[in-house]
């Protein structure tokens, strides 16, 4: 769990889509953050002429998925200039240390973990997938895996967050645990998360779609592009969940696993058979 933190965010036009900087009291770091658009902007900016890591966000054309490019450079300026020619990215986020301690052994080190923070993380692909890296004294590496930890809390506010890992949601101590959506002679397990209701590694869903998904073609298409991806792949008569994965919603979760529409709150039901509405109404209740 991630300490506590006062964030301090300042929107440069008034704008929060815009131009905009963030800060964590107490440290050294600062991310400048904005459209494409704002380009000539963002790098025009003091921070621009410091060392830092960068990314770069949009959608790969081909697939449809987000995209993420992350570089190092010992100016930031002079490197964004260089990826004009790059068309996939719509907008920017950099970091820099507001007290220009940051090496380029510093800045090496920090995009190799955040390349393989988000190879780990597997919510976005990585324009790039090879960083140079960089080996640190200890107590440096020390201090940069406090400026990594710090990235991974601010990249969430800014509106990012592919660096977080996929965890189901932690509730209080009368939580769902783990939660089965069954269907004929198959068998999900999953759980509530912050991003929406995770099903589990080994999870199956139905092989076959139902009719009504000529009629709406959610479920199927959600299938289809989780197959292409290899989250799903067929055995024995089933569609089996290959890794773990995050649906938007408990509904999208059990869709895809009864085959067509399906009400989330209902088909997902704890070990002692409560659904998940009742389950969170009786939450709610204990809260008032």
């Amino acid at each position: 769990m991630q300490e506590t933190a006062t964030v301090k965010i300042f929107l440069v036009h008034g704008d929060p889509t815009s131009l905009r900087t963030a800060e964590i009291s107490n440290w050294t770091g600062k991310a400048v953050a904005g459209p494409r658009s704002d380009l000539d902007d963002i790098v025009r900016r003091d921070e621009a002429l410091k060392p830092g890591v960068y990314f770069l966000f949009g959608v790969n054309p081909d697939t449809g998925k987000e995209r993420v490019y992350i570089g190092e450079a010992e100016v930031i300026r002079r490197r964004l200039k260089s990826h004009v020619d790059k068309d996939f990215w719509r907008s920017i986020v950099f970091f820099v240390s507001k007290d220009e301690n940051l090496t380029k052994a510093h800045i090496q080190y920090l995009e190799g973990k955040l390349i393989q923070a988000v190879q780990d993380a597997g919510r976005c692909e990585l324009d790039n997938s090879n960083a140079s890296g960089a080996h640190l004294p200890e107590s440096e590496e020390a201090d940069m895996r406090v400026f990594l930890a710090k990235i991974e809390q601010l990249m969430p506010v800014l509106g990012y967050d592919f660096l977080k890992k996929i965890v189901p949601r932690q509730r209080g101590k009368h939580g769902p645990g783990q939660l089965t959506c069954a269907v004929k002679d198959v068998r999900a397990q999953g759980r509530p998360s912050e991003g929406g209701f995770i099903v589990f590694q080994n999870s199956e869903a139905v092989l076959d779609e139902r009719p009504s998904t000529a009629k709406y073609p959610y479920a199927a298409n959600l299938r289809r592009q989780l197959r292409d991806e290899g989250v799903l792949v067929e055995a024995s008569g089933k569609l089996l969940f290959a890794k773990d994965y995050e649906f938007s919603s408990p509904s999208a979760a059990a869709s895809v696993i009864h085959g067509g529409q399906a009400n989330g709150l209902i088909s997902w039901r704890s070990a002692s058979g409560k659904t998940l509405k009742e389950i969170e109404e009786k939450e709610l209740a204990a809260a008032t």
